[in-house]
């Protein structure tokens, strides 16, 4: 029966220690929770354990180190996906960068889901993606949307939400439009406030290059080289669905997204996004993507809580 083994891995090929090893090596950390020890010695990194164990995190760690000397900085998220694909044995590479937030960050896939969501949005005209709040579903959709219009795949952008709180009636409520449906809209604005700076994004917005309108203004339209996204889509009918589905003009592509476990419909009112994705579904040009706790990219206690919630029973 064989015992613990140490296994050397070269970092020679990495200028920058910090894109593996991360900020105050929380990356070392992480694969020290797949079951080894590490040490860092030289232009090495060691992984001491059982053999099993040892096999894993050297997967880990030299996927790692591939996009690390790409010019990635991995995080722990990183680590708990290569994890993952090394035990569903998945060879991909880690997730290239999609963009970069005002404040320098990367953004990519850190989840199986979040890059199944992805290559969903960037292989099908329409990509519906159902899972719950922290998945970041509508955040990789505004970043897949604002990237397709840098790199002039679009025309445009359209992001919408049902405004269920005011009924999909705005014209009673004070205000010009802006500031009627700003309330709604919040998230979405937040998102882009990360990607955009405040100049650029009004420049979008006067230009009508950016558009960001509730769902009831989509009626009628038809949305022409134009990414279009559907948030909250739990909150549309059957109905509003179809109405805002069939919006889709020529070289255009259409993502929604939401959460079916948070419907705000008014008693009577039924969510049309399962019905959309079980209808949809078989459609070559659609995806359907779910995503569950396990891509919660939030506080670690979201996952804890969604699933507490799900199991139907107060957690002792």
């Amino acid at each position: 029966m064989s015992g613990p083994q140490e296994r050397a891995v070269d970092l020679h090929a990495l200028t920058e220690r910090v894109r593996l090893f991360g900020e105050y090596d929380r990356n070392l950390s992480a694969i020290e929770s797949l079951g080894v020890a590490v040490r860092a010695d030289g232009d090495r990194l060691f992984l001491n354990g059982e053999p099993a164990a040892v096999d894993r995190a050297e997967h880990v760690v030299r996927r790692m180190l591939d996009a690390a000397v790409a010019g990635a900085h991995v995080t722990p998220d990183d680590v708990a996906l290569a994890a993952s694909d090394v035990r569903a044995r998945n060879g991909a590479p880690l997730p290239k960068t999609l963009l970069r937030t005002q404040r320098g960050r990367e953004v990519r896939p850190r989840t199986a889901g979040q890059r199944a969501l992805v290559e969903s949005i960037d292989r099908h005209t329409l990509t519906i993606g159902i899972g719950p709040a922290g998945t970041g579903k509508t955040y990789l959709a505004i970043v897949m949307a604002i990237r397709a219009l840098k790199n002039r795949e679009v025309a445009r952008v359209v992001l919408s939400r049902p405004a269920v709180e005011a009924g999909e009636s705005l014209g009673f409520l004070p205000g010009d439009l802006r500031e009627k449906v700003d309330p709604y809209m919040r998230p979405l604005f937040d998102a882009l406030n990360e990607l955009l700076d405040d100049g650029v994004m009004t420049r979008y917005v006067d230009r009508g290059t950016l558009e960001i309108a509730p769902l009831a203004y989509m009626r009628g339209r038809t949305l022409s080289e134009a990414f279009a996204i559907l948030d909250e889509a739990q909150n549309a009918t059957g109905d509003q669905l179809k109405m805002f589905l069939t919006r889709l003009g020529q070289a255009s592509k259409m993502v929604v997204v939401g959460d079916e476990t948070q419907v705000d419909l008014p008693i009577g009112g039924r969510s049309g996004l399962r019905d959309a994705a079980t209808r949809l579904s078989g459609l070559d040009a659609v995806g359907v993507v779910e995503l569950n706790e396990e891509d919660v990219v939030r506080h670690p206690l979201v996952s804890r809580i969604i699933r507490a919630y799900a199991s139907g029973a107060p957690h002792p």
